[in-house]
């Protein structure tokens, strides 16, 4: 087998190409939570759909990057989770615009 960065990258420890794969769970839940967010756009459901598509994303990528059948996966594993640490601080420093708040409340 020729050792070369596509071989790295996409070939798993029996030799095989493996570009694509099925789901799995937790992806799926992902997705599934993500959809339904379209449809509860507020509430306690919302929140939970945030908290179920939120873990499911952390774990799917937790098991890509200490399970996955490629270089690829892994990398595509730790770009996930540097892309969910990034989202969560942003989240973080955000601060409510009170103004905004204030205005709706005297028109009303």
């Amino acid at each position: 087998m020729n050792n070369n960065l596509v071989d790295r990258l996409f070939r798993d420890n029996t030799g095989e190409i493996v570009i694509a794969q099925a789901p799995n769970i937790p992806i799926l839940l992902w997705i599934s939570a993500t959809l339904l967010k379209l449809v509860f756009k507020t509430g306690k459901v919302k929140i939970a759909l945030d908290l179920l598509a939120f873990g499911s994303i952390l774990y799917w990528s937790f098991l890509e990057i200490t399970q996955g059948a490629t270089y690829f996966r892994r990398d595509l594993g730790v770009i996930v989770l540097i892309a969910i640490v990034t989202s969560v601080i942003q989240q973080f420093g955000k601060t409510p615009d009170i103004t905004t708040a204030s205005n709706r409340a005297t028109s009303s």
